[in-house]
Protein backbone atom coordinates (compact mmCIF):
# COMPACT_ATOMS: atom_id res chain seq x y z
CA UNK A 1 0.00 0.00 0.00
CA UNK A 2 1.46 3.56 -1.09
CA UNK A 3 0.38 6.87 1.10
CA UNK A 4 -1.77 9.10 -1.16
CA UNK A 5 -0.10 11.52 -3.43
CA UNK A 6 -0.33 14.66 -0.81
CA UNK A 7 -0.60 17.12 -4.36
CA UNK A 8 -3.35 15.23 -5.14
CA UNK A 9 -5.16 15.88 -1.96
CA UNK A 10 -8.19 19.13 -2.35
CA UNK A 11 -6.61 22.82 -2.51
CA UNK A 12 -7.54 24.11 1.24
CA UNK A 13 -6.60 27.35 2.53
CA UNK A 14 -4.45 27.02 5.45
CA UNK A 15 -4.41 29.39 9.16
CA UNK A 16 -1.65 28.71 11.26
CA UNK A 17 -2.16 29.87 14.98
CA UNK A 18 1.31 29.72 16.24
CA UNK A 19 4.46 30.84 15.01
CA UNK A 20 6.92 28.75 16.40
CA UNK A 21 9.57 26.27 14.36
CA UNK A 22 6.85 23.72 13.78
CA UNK A 23 4.47 26.12 12.77
CA UNK A 24 7.29 27.09 10.13
CA UNK A 25 7.50 23.49 9.21
CA UNK A 26 3.96 22.91 8.25
CA UNK A 27 4.00 26.12 6.43
CA UNK A 28 6.84 25.17 3.97
CA UNK A 29 5.49 21.20 3.35
CA UNK A 30 2.04 22.81 2.85
CA UNK A 31 3.24 25.84 -0.05
CA UNK A 32 6.03 22.96 -1.44
CA UNK A 33 4.36 19.83 -1.10
CA UNK A 34 0.75 20.12 -1.62
CA UNK A 35 -1.88 22.05 -3.79
CA UNK A 36 -3.28 24.10 -0.54
CA UNK A 37 -1.30 27.23 0.55
CA UNK A 38 -0.81 29.00 3.98
CA UNK A 39 -2.94 31.99 3.46
CA UNK A 40 -2.80 33.35 7.40
CA UNK A 41 -0.55 33.24 10.63
CA UNK A 42 -1.62 34.58 14.44
CA UNK A 43 0.81 34.86 16.94
CA UNK A 44 -0.12 36.53 20.39
CA UNK A 45 3.39 37.84 20.58
CA UNK A 46 3.29 41.18 18.53
CA UNK A 47 5.17 41.75 15.46
CA UNK A 48 6.00 37.80 15.36
CA UNK A 49 2.99 36.68 12.92
CA UNK A 50 4.05 39.49 10.77
CA UNK A 51 7.88 38.79 10.99
CA UNK A 52 7.14 34.68 9.96
CA UNK A 53 4.37 35.85 7.10
CA UNK A 54 7.40 37.79 5.42
CA UNK A 55 9.83 35.03 6.25
CA UNK A 56 7.59 32.32 4.62
CA UNK A 57 5.53 34.37 2.05
CA UNK A 58 2.02 33.97 3.81
CA UNK A 59 -0.20 37.10 2.54
CA UNK A 60 -2.58 37.84 6.34
CA UNK A 61 -1.08 38.33 9.80
CA UNK A 62 -2.58 38.61 13.20
CA UNK A 63 -1.62 39.28 15.96
CA UNK A 64 -4.58 37.79 17.91
CA UNK A 65 -6.46 33.85 16.98
CA UNK A 66 -9.89 35.30 17.13
CA UNK A 67 -9.03 37.75 13.73
CA UNK A 68 -7.40 34.69 12.43
CA UNK A 69 -10.19 31.75 12.90
CA UNK A 70 -12.94 34.64 11.87
CA UNK A 71 -11.86 34.78 8.31
CA UNK A 72 -14.10 33.57 5.59
CA UNK A 73 -10.94 33.10 3.45
CA UNK A 74 -9.53 30.44 5.86
CA UNK A 75 -10.45 27.33 4.96
CA UNK A 76 -8.88 25.11 8.35
CA UNK A 77 -7.05 26.49 11.12
CA UNK A 78 -3.65 24.42 12.16
CA UNK A 79 -2.48 24.34 16.07
CA UNK A 80 1.29 24.98 16.60
CA UNK A 81 1.17 26.65 20.14
CA UNK A 82 2.73 24.77 23.41
CA UNK A 83 1.58 21.81 24.68
CA UNK A 84 -0.39 23.68 27.46
CA UNK A 85 -2.61 25.62 25.60
CA UNK A 86 -3.66 23.87 22.20
CA UNK A 87 -7.43 23.22 23.69
CA UNK A 88 -8.61 26.62 23.53
CA UNK A 89 -6.88 27.58 20.10
CA UNK A 90 -8.95 24.69 19.10
CA UNK A 91 -11.76 25.30 20.91
CA UNK A 92 -11.69 28.55 18.86
CA UNK A 93 -11.38 27.37 15.34
CA UNK A 94 -14.16 24.65 16.38
CA UNK A 95 -16.43 27.37 17.48
CA UNK A 96 -15.63 29.16 14.52
CA UNK A 97 -16.84 25.98 12.18
CA UNK A 98 -13.45 25.47 10.79
CA UNK A 99 -11.74 22.28 10.49
CA UNK A 100 -9.02 22.18 13.13
CA UNK A 101 -5.41 20.04 13.01
CA UNK A 102 -4.21 19.92 16.56
CA UNK A 103 -0.02 19.60 17.13
CA UNK A 104 1.00 16.62 19.10
CA UNK A 105 0.38 16.06 22.39
CA UNK A 106 -3.15 16.94 21.37
CA UNK A 107 -3.71 18.38 24.88
CA UNK A 108 -1.68 18.86 28.45
CA UNK A 109 -4.29 16.12 29.67
CA UNK A 110 -6.77 14.28 28.90
CA UNK A 111 -9.80 16.67 29.97
CA UNK A 112 -8.51 19.15 27.73
CA UNK A 113 -8.38 16.36 24.77
CA UNK A 114 -11.77 15.13 26.40
CA UNK A 115 -13.40 18.98 26.03
CA UNK A 116 -11.94 19.43 22.65
CA UNK A 117 -13.47 16.41 20.86
CA UNK A 118 -16.75 16.68 22.55
CA UNK A 119 -16.91 20.36 21.28
CA UNK A 120 -16.33 19.05 17.48
CA UNK A 121 -18.79 16.06 17.95
CA UNK A 122 -21.32 18.37 19.07
CA UNK A 123 -20.52 20.98 16.24
CA UNK A 124 -19.97 18.45 13.96
CA UNK A 125 -16.22 19.84 13.05
CA UNK A 126 -13.43 18.20 11.20
CA UNK A 127 -10.69 17.61 14.42
CA UNK A 128 -7.63 15.93 13.49
CA UNK A 129 -4.09 14.81 16.02
CA UNK A 130 -1.53 16.19 14.24
CA UNK A 131 0.70 12.88 14.48
CA UNK A 132 2.67 13.17 11.36
CA UNK A 133 4.00 10.25 11.46
CA UNK A 134 0.66 8.13 10.95
CA UNK A 135 0.40 9.14 7.58
CA UNK A 136 4.03 8.90 6.25
CA UNK A 137 5.02 6.49 3.37
CA UNK A 138 7.35 4.40 4.89
CA UNK A 139 4.32 4.19 8.19
CA UNK A 140 1.57 2.98 5.80
CA UNK A 141 3.90 0.53 3.98
CA UNK A 142 4.53 -0.87 7.35
CA UNK A 143 0.73 -1.26 8.82
CA UNK A 144 0.43 -3.33 5.31
CA UNK A 145 3.34 -5.44 5.83
CA UNK A 146 1.85 -6.25 9.56
CA UNK A 147 -1.18 -7.18 8.28
CA UNK A 148 -0.52 -9.07 5.67
CA UNK A 149 1.04 -11.36 8.25
CA UNK A 150 4.66 -10.72 6.88
CA UNK A 151 6.08 -11.02 10.81
CA UNK A 152 3.06 -13.23 11.82
CA UNK A 153 2.01 -12.53 15.18
CA UNK A 154 3.46 -9.24 16.98
CA UNK A 155 5.05 -10.00 20.13
CA UNK A 156 7.24 -7.17 21.18
CA UNK A 157 7.91 -3.64 20.01
CA UNK A 158 11.11 -1.30 21.28
CA UNK A 159 11.17 2.03 20.30
CA UNK A 160 13.01 5.15 22.30
CA UNK A 161 12.88 9.37 20.99
CA UNK A 162 16.41 10.52 22.89
CA UNK A 163 17.27 14.47 21.87
CA UNK A 164 19.58 16.52 23.75
CA UNK A 165 16.92 19.40 24.06
CA UNK A 166 16.81 20.42 27.94
CA UNK A 167 18.49 23.35 27.17
CA UNK A 168 15.08 24.61 25.69
CA UNK A 169 13.88 27.10 28.08
CA UNK A 170 9.77 25.98 27.27
CA UNK A 171 10.99 22.17 28.29
CA UNK A 172 12.18 23.28 31.26
CA UNK A 173 8.56 25.07 32.06
CA UNK A 174 5.72 23.03 33.94
CA UNK A 175 3.94 25.96 33.11
CA UNK A 176 3.75 25.23 29.74
CA UNK A 177 3.77 21.56 29.96
CA UNK A 178 7.55 21.18 29.47
CA UNK A 179 9.57 17.66 29.81
CA UNK A 180 10.13 14.46 27.84
CA UNK A 181 6.78 13.30 27.79
CA UNK A 182 4.87 15.33 25.86
CA UNK A 183 7.33 16.74 23.19
CA UNK A 184 9.44 13.17 22.53
CA UNK A 185 7.51 10.50 24.35
CA UNK A 186 4.21 11.05 22.44
CA UNK A 187 6.36 9.35 19.80
CA UNK A 188 7.06 5.91 20.71
CA UNK A 189 3.39 5.73 22.41
CA UNK A 190 1.72 6.65 19.52
CA UNK A 191 3.45 4.39 17.94
CA UNK A 192 3.08 1.05 20.18
CA UNK A 193 -0.83 2.20 19.77
CA UNK A 194 -1.09 1.89 16.05
CA UNK A 195 0.47 -1.63 16.19
CA UNK A 196 -0.96 -2.90 19.22
CA UNK A 197 -3.52 -0.35 20.51
CA UNK A 198 -4.47 0.50 24.06
CA UNK A 199 -2.39 -1.10 26.62
CA UNK A 200 -4.01 -3.21 28.97
CA UNK A 201 -1.86 -2.07 32.15
CA UNK A 202 0.85 0.50 31.86
CA UNK A 203 4.16 0.75 34.11
CA UNK A 204 6.57 3.72 33.90
CA UNK A 205 9.37 5.14 36.08
CA UNK A 206 11.03 8.42 35.51
CA UNK A 207 13.16 11.36 36.69
CA UNK A 208 12.20 14.69 37.43
CA UNK A 209 14.26 17.99 36.43
CA UNK A 210 14.87 20.89 39.24
CA UNK A 211 11.80 22.68 37.85
CA UNK A 212 9.51 19.74 38.33
CA UNK A 213 9.54 18.64 34.51
CA UNK A 214 10.25 15.08 33.13
CA UNK A 215 13.93 14.69 32.06
CA UNK A 216 13.55 11.10 31.18
CA UNK A 217 10.82 8.08 31.20
CA UNK A 218 10.82 4.47 30.27
CA UNK A 219 7.44 2.65 30.23
CA UNK A 220 6.28 -1.04 29.47
CA UNK A 221 2.82 -1.48 27.74
CA UNK A 222 0.97 -4.77 28.52
CA UNK A 223 -0.97 -6.46 26.15
CA UNK A 224 -2.77 -9.97 26.13
CA UNK A 225 -0.28 -11.60 23.75
CA UNK A 226 2.50 -8.97 23.23
CA UNK A 227 4.36 -6.15 24.85
CA UNK A 228 5.88 -2.65 24.34
CA UNK A 229 9.21 -1.51 25.72
CA UNK A 230 9.22 2.47 25.21
CA UNK A 231 11.74 5.33 26.14
CA UNK A 232 12.38 8.97 26.21
CA UNK A 233 14.74 11.20 27.33
CA UNK A 234 15.42 15.37 26.98
CA UNK A 235 19.01 14.38 28.57
CA UNK A 236 20.96 12.46 25.32
CA UNK A 237 20.71 11.50 21.77
CA UNK A 238 19.42 7.96 21.71
CA UNK A 239 19.18 5.75 18.38
CA UNK A 240 15.34 7.04 18.16
CA UNK A 241 14.69 4.02 16.34
CA UNK A 242 11.83 1.58 16.26
CA UNK A 243 11.94 -2.86 16.55
CA UNK A 244 8.78 -4.59 15.75
CA UNK A 245 9.31 -8.58 16.59
CA UNK A 246 6.52 -11.02 15.37
CA UNK A 247 6.17 -14.96 15.55
CA UNK A 248 7.91 -14.99 12.14
CA UNK A 249 10.18 -12.08 11.71
CA UNK A 250 11.03 -8.29 12.76
CA UNK A 251 11.00 -4.79 11.36
CA UNK A 252 13.67 -2.87 12.37
CA UNK A 253 12.80 1.06 11.24
CA UNK A 254 15.91 3.17 10.69
CA UNK A 255 17.07 6.11 12.65
CA UNK A 256 14.24 8.55 13.45
CA UNK A 257 11.62 6.27 13.67
CA UNK A 258 8.91 8.92 13.52
CA UNK A 259 9.78 10.69 10.55
CA UNK A 260 10.72 9.68 6.75
CA UNK A 261 12.70 6.72 7.27
CA UNK A 262 13.11 3.39 6.19
CA UNK A 263 13.09 -0.08 7.55
CA UNK A 264 14.20 -3.52 7.00
CA UNK A 265 11.91 -6.51 7.60
CA UNK A 266 13.53 -9.72 8.36
CA UNK A 267 12.27 -13.21 8.10
CA UNK A 268 12.88 -16.07 11.10
CA UNK A 269 14.63 -18.20 7.89
CA UNK A 270 17.14 -15.12 7.37
CA UNK A 271 15.70 -13.71 4.02
CA UNK A 272 15.20 -10.32 4.05
CA UNK A 273 14.15 -6.79 2.04
CA UNK A 274 14.11 -3.34 2.81
CA UNK A 275 11.31 0.03 2.21
CA UNK A 276 12.44 3.20 1.83
CA UNK A 277 10.33 5.58 2.39
CA UNK A 278 12.49 8.86 2.73
CA UNK A 279 11.06 12.44 1.40
CA UNK A 280 11.64 16.26 2.05
CA UNK A 281 9.69 17.19 5.08
CA UNK A 282 6.80 14.98 5.65
CA UNK A 283 4.23 17.13 7.26
CA UNK A 284 2.57 17.56 3.89
CA UNK A 285 0.81 14.21 4.35
CA UNK A 286 -0.94 15.11 7.00
CA UNK A 287 -2.03 17.98 5.89
CA UNK A 288 -3.50 16.41 2.90
CA UNK A 289 -5.07 13.73 4.70
CA UNK A 290 -7.21 16.27 6.43
CA UNK A 291 -8.21 18.35 3.24
CA UNK A 292 -9.14 14.86 1.64
CA UNK A 293 -11.48 13.90 4.69
CA UNK A 294 -12.95 17.25 4.67
CA UNK A 295 -14.18 17.11 1.26
CA UNK A 296 -15.11 13.71 1.56
CA UNK A 297 -17.18 14.45 4.31
CA UNK A 298 -15.68 13.15 7.63
CA UNK A 299 -15.17 14.44 11.25
CA UNK A 300 -12.54 12.86 12.13
CA UNK A 301 -9.29 10.38 10.14
CA UNK A 302 -9.53 6.64 10.45
CA UNK A 303 -5.83 6.39 10.95
CA UNK A 304 -6.20 8.14 14.09
CA UNK A 305 -9.31 8.62 15.08
CA UNK A 306 -10.27 11.07 18.14
CA UNK A 307 -11.23 8.09 20.01
CA UNK A 308 -7.64 6.61 19.90
CA UNK A 309 -6.02 10.51 20.61
CA UNK A 310 -8.23 10.57 23.76
CA UNK A 311 -7.05 6.86 24.87
CA UNK A 312 -3.71 8.08 24.46
CA UNK A 313 -3.65 11.43 26.23
CA UNK A 314 -5.00 9.10 28.87
CA UNK A 315 -1.94 7.04 29.15
CA UNK A 316 0.24 10.16 29.12
CA UNK A 317 -1.83 11.02 32.24
CA UNK A 318 -1.35 7.62 33.97
CA UNK A 319 2.29 7.58 33.06
CA UNK A 320 2.52 10.90 34.69
CA UNK A 321 0.59 9.88 37.55
CA UNK A 322 3.29 6.91 38.16
CA UNK A 323 6.05 9.12 38.04
CA UNK A 324 4.91 12.24 39.83
CA UNK A 325 4.70 14.73 37.05
CA UNK A 326 2.07 17.39 37.70
CA UNK A 327 1.09 20.64 35.46
CA UNK A 328 0.14 23.73 37.65
CA UNK A 329 -3.48 23.84 37.63
CA UNK A 330 -4.06 20.22 37.74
Amino acid sequence: MTAPEPKNAPAIRWGVLGAGGIAHKFTQAVNRHTASTVAAVASRTPGKAQAFADEEGVEFAFDSYEELVARDDVDAVYVATTHNDHHNPALLAIEAGKPVLVEKAFAQNAAQARQVIDAARAKGVYVQEAMWTRWLPHIVALRETIARGDIGDVVTIQADHGQPIAHVPRLQRPELAGGALLDLGIYPVSFAFDILGKPDAVTAVGQLTETGVDGQVSMVFDYKAAQASLTTTMWARTQVQAVISGTEGRIEVADMFYAPSTWRLVRKDGTSWEFDGRVDNGFQYEAAALARNVAEGRTESEELPLSETLEIMETLDEIRSQIGLVYPGE
